[in-house]
């Protein structure tokens, strides 16, 4: 078994000759939390969305757990065990935030769709929702309805979510994007504590949050790899540095990408 558990090889992907992703080739190796990072523009999110197969790569491959899933459905990707965050994020605002997370382990049960299943049977779950919440620090909202959780405590619930779907590598979208300072330092801390023993990939704006907790970076410009490596590596980096249009590590902070 490859000590990678996710592997790119020359992804490229076009938009009417505009190229958003150029020649990328990423490894993420397994028990690890790999940012990827880069000014507005880079690429990122296309990444992301070539990696779920929400785009389709115009010419690259992509292998997760030793096998090609270049040309898988999303679905497929899923049950292979890549989760992304948005994707199963508290999308039911109406219920309460243990319901929201019972949903998501209920795809293990083979009843995922079926919210009409006796309250016995989902009551079973109950525990194991609980044991997530406790997690995440949210099990005190348990019974609260989704849509009064504050913003920063919704996120937390996202990644709830994310684990109760049993994610052999989970990916996380700008996962402290619109954060004030304490929801930022308190999501960080969390990623930190639900990543041990984990495999994370993650995009992310915020420097601050990548330093405290990426093992590993990949800097994306204009669609290309600029540069990759710990955070002491590539905050130093001069081409980074410029990508970001600061001259200094301390101008690097603070940038948003």
């Amino acid at each position: 078994m490859s000590e990678y558990i996710l592997e790119t090889k020359h992804l490229v992907k076009e938009f009417r000759g505009f190229v958003a992703v150029n020649d990328v080739s990423l490894q993420v190796k397994r028990g690890t939390i790999h940012a990827l990072i880069g000014p507005n523009g880079a690429g990122k999110t296309t990444c992301f969305n070539l990696l779920t197969k929400f785009l389709t790569p115009t010419s690259g491959r992509i292998f997760f757990a030793d096998h090609e899933i270049t040309d898988e459905k999303p679905a497929q990707i899923a049950r292979r065990g890549i989760i992304r965050s948005f994707q199963i994020s508290a999308v039911f605002p109406q219920l309460t935030v243990l319901e929201n997370v019972r949903i998501g382990l209920q795809r293990k049960t083979g009843v995922s769709f079926h919210f009409w299943r006796s309250d016995r049977i989902l009551n079973s779950l109950n525990d194991a929702a609980l044991e997530l919440l406790n997690q995440v620090d949210l099990a005190e909202y348990a019974n609260e309805l989704t849509v009064n959780l504050p913003y920063g405590r919704k996120r937390a619930l996202e990644i709830a979510t994310t684990l109760a779907m049993d994610p052999e590598l989970m990916l996380l979208d700008e996962p402290t994007q619109g954060m004030g300072h304490e929801d930022v330092s308190r999501v960080t801390q969390l990623i930190k504590k639900v990543g041990a023993g984990r495999t994370i990939l993650m995009v992310e704006h915020n420097m601050g949050v990548v330093a405290q907790i990426a093992d590993k970076i990949t800097v994306l410009a204009r669609g290309a790899v600029l540069a990759e490596g710990t955070y002491q590596e590539v905050s130093s980096n001069a081409k980074v540095m410029e990508a970001y249009m600061g001259t200094t590590t301390g101008e690097l902070e603070g940038a948003h990408g």
